[in-house]
């Protein structure tokens, strides 16, 4: 298949720029995923479309304020977008105007108050094709821990949010899940849910399990190749806990419905099945699973996911689960109800 397969019009007010004045209050459209046929709803109605006994999986991991900015020698504001660290002192991170960023030269990291918080050199270039670019890896004159981050960076939004980030993200670029330190962006169907929606689910007999999947900023990174075939997954790491494998594998035994939160506890839990046995492995591993039409899902039955971008891997993935004219015929009519786009925007449930 070709990726210009999977598109659609999209006008650019769609693109939702700030999140739902409050946590939950968005809407849902409720794809069936066999017939096509669809309905619009707001996200109060989920715990009602949720069959109880059902097993609800959400991920549990946590974005990293990883964008700071640096002053170098010369006196210029230059951007880091950290990207994980090789060593104590050492973290991987995308540069802007990364030509002139060579190694040897030096920044300082200001708190907000404008006091020095440490001392960075560029260590070496560092060509990673997962990212889809030229990394740099930073050495800092002592180590650094996720303290840095919360003093000196910034939420890290979505190159489709033309604004800067302000202390409102902070708080609703998180889900109320959200534990374990490590991603790159949110894992948005998540940032749907209030404390709240999940009471209700439990009481109708609903069990919420956590898994972790970090976000990578190839999440965001286009499709290069016309043929599905030829493009290469950017890859993240994931942990299933055994408690969590036991439980899901009991629920898959007893016939009752695994729903995944968002495309990357799909991409999870499909990679860590062993696909002898059906059975979900637990233990940390990564994957750089590319899904997409033929792929048979062995674990997940229903998912709630946001609107995805045209040509995206994860509007592939979606349709590999619902069927493409069913999702493209849906997305069509989001965008005539003015349905919001992207991270902060309006949520499907495929059924």
């Amino acid at each position: 298949m070709k990726i210009s397969e999977f598109t659609f019009e999209l006008p650019q007010e769609l693109i939702a720029q700030t999140p739902a004045q409050r946590r939950g209050d968005d809407r849902l459209l409720a794809i069936d995923r066999k017939t096509g046929e669809y309905r619009d709803l707001h996200m109060r109605d989920f715990p009602s479309l949720i069959e109880p006994g059902s097993v609800v999986v959400v991920n549990d991991t946590r974005v990293r304020k990883a964008r700071v900015f640096g002053i170098s020698e010369t006196g210029g504001k230059v951007e880091f977008l950290f990207t994980g660290a090789v060593g104590p002192d050492r973290w991987q991170a995308m540069v802007s105007k990364s030509r002139k960023q060579r190694p040897g030269k030096g920044f300082e990291f200001l708190t907000p108050s404008g006091e020095l918080y440490c001392k960075a050199v560029i260590d070496t270039d560092v060509d990673d094709n997962d990212s889809g670019s030229s990394l740099k890896v930073v050495r800092f004159d002592r180590p650094v821990d996720e303290s840095f981050f919360q003093v000196c960076g910034h939420v890290p939004l979505p190159p489709y949010i033309k604004r800067e980030d302000d202390f409102n993200d902070e708080q609703r670029y998180q889900t109320i899940f959200a534990n374990e330190c490590g991603s790159m962006a949110s894992p948005t169907a998540g940032l749907h849910f209030t404390p709240e929606m999940v009471t209700e689910l439990e009481k109708n007999g609903v069990e919420i399990l956590h898994i972790t999947l970090h976000v990578g900023m190839g999440t965001f990174l286009p499709v290069r190749t016309e043929n599905l075939e030829d493009h290469v997954m950017h890859t993240e790491s994931y942990h299933v806990s055994e408690d969590v494998a036991q439980k899901i594998n009991r629920a898959k035994a007893e016939g009752r419905r695994i729903v995944a939160i968002g495309t990357t506890s799909v991409r999870t839990l499909e990679s860590a099945v062993d696909r002898q046995t059906g059975l979900l492995k637990a233990g940390s591993s990564a994957t750089n699973l590319f899904i997409k039409p033929g792929f048979q899902f062995m674990i997940v039955d229903q998912m709630l996911t946001n609107f995805h971008t045209p040509e995206s891997t994860l509007l592939v993935l979606v349709s590999a689960f619902a069927g493409r004219e069913h999702i493209l015929a849906a997305y069509r009519h989001a965008v005539e109800e003015r349905y919001h786009f992207f991270s902060y925007g309006d949520a499907t449930f495929l059924m």
